[in-house]
């Protein structure tokens, strides 16, 4: 690793690189300084199985630190090194090194001091909406398609729909025929949940900057347990703001558990809800009308959308999401789709706290 970290223009001696246990994707240690006081690092080896365009992925994250510290400079922040990721190049001037093994590496200075949370309150969520409305008004004058997809079609409704297709025309674990009732439910939902992609075919939805994965734990809070920076940007890319918002609530507004057997346990969680608009709308001030409106869809949308991305991967075998036991993904499905009745049940009362919080 040593090896590694000679690649990267770093301005001071650090120490042995430590692993650091977060996230599943990356492997991320911390090189701390030698001297006290000095800048340590964070090191990443970036998972190029999953995210195979590394070129375009660090692309998209240059360019947005790179808007976000114009604007913190523009409004004369203080602490501006805590209050946006800051990519060390390689000597050489690239924004990863790869390695002879095929292997892909960068290197960020450590936001610190700064702390992260787990566990979601009506009070981190109201925190953590702040901190995404932010960071989506900040790029938000940044054209859309300045970014590529580092996960193509990541969140487009159409596309998990064909995949879902493809998957029950070929029935390769023979599981289709026991799940006609979830198949009708999706069909009944489809044009519906496909309102997105449609609205902004016909001009009338534009997409933004988004962050695509939207919780608390990819927000650093400072000693006084403000948000002060938004991490982990490798899906950082174009879709529309209101998934970005869905997105946290399927997970953070639920009382249940993402597959969760016992599904009268699912509930929408109207007081996380209104304690993440609040704050979300406090700073996301560019929204239109029309995408405030559409935040309640942003959260059947998210959840619709896992439920067939769950179902899809359920009818493949189990090729993609890693299960606990045979039934793991069709027990995600079951309990997805029931996060989208409940949520439908709950529309009115979440259209009722955005009107009293625009």
């Amino acid at each position: 690793m040593k090896d590694i970290l000679k690649q990267f223009a770093i301005w001071n001696e650090v120490d042995e690189p430590q692993p650091l246990r977060i996230g599943f994707i990356n492997d991320s240690f911390i090189v701390p300084a030698k001297r006290v006081g000095e800048t340590s690092y964070c090191l990443q080896r970036i998972n190029h199985n999953i995210f195979k365009d590394v070129e375009g992925l660090m692309r998209n994250i240059e360019i947005v630190t790179s808007h976000i510290r114009e604007k913190l400079l523009i409004a004369r922040e203080e602490n501006i090194e805590r209050k946006v990721l800051h990519l060390i190049p390689t000597k050489k001037g690239k924004l990863y090194y790869q390695t002879p093994q095929g292997d892909y590496w960068r290197l960020y200075v450590l936001v610190e001091p700064a702390t992260s949370q787990e566990k979601v309150t009506p009070a981190s969520a109201e925190l953590t909406g702040q901190a995404f409305g932010r960071f989506q008004r900040q790029l938000a004058d940044l054209p859309f398609d300045a970014l590529t997809e580092s996960i193509p079609n990541f969140h487009n409704m159409e596309f998990r729909l064909q995949e879902l297709d493809e998957a029950l025309a070929a029935d390769k674990a023979g599981r289709k025929a026991d799940c006609k009732d979830i198949i009708d439910w999706i069909d009944k939902r489809r044009f519906e949940m496909c309102l997105a992609e449609r609205l902004f075919r016909e001009g009338k939805l534009v997409k933004h900057i988004n962050h695509c994965d939207t919780k608390v734990n990819n927000v650093l809070f400072d000693e006084e347990g403000r948000p002060i920076c938004i991490v982990d940007l490798d899906t950082v890319m174009p879709g529309f703001v209101f998934s970005d918002f869905g997105d946290f609530m399927r997970t953070a507004a639920n009382k249940g558990l993402e597959d969760d057997p016992n599904l009268d346990n699912i509930r929408v969680d109207l007081e996380v809800f209104e304690a993440y608009t609040r704050g979300y709308l406090k700073e996301a001030t560019f929204l239109t009308n029309l995408e405030k409106e559409l935040l309640p869809y942003g959260c059947r949308l998210l959840s619709y959308m896992q439920t067939v991305r769950f179902f899809t991967d359920y009818l493949n075998g189990d090729t993609y999401y890693k299960i606990a036991y045979p039934e793991h993904n069709i027990v995600r499905t079951r309990a997805q789709l029931r996060l989208v009745e409940e949520q439908e049940k709950a529309e009115e009362q979440m259209k009722e706290i955005i009107r009293r919080l625009s």
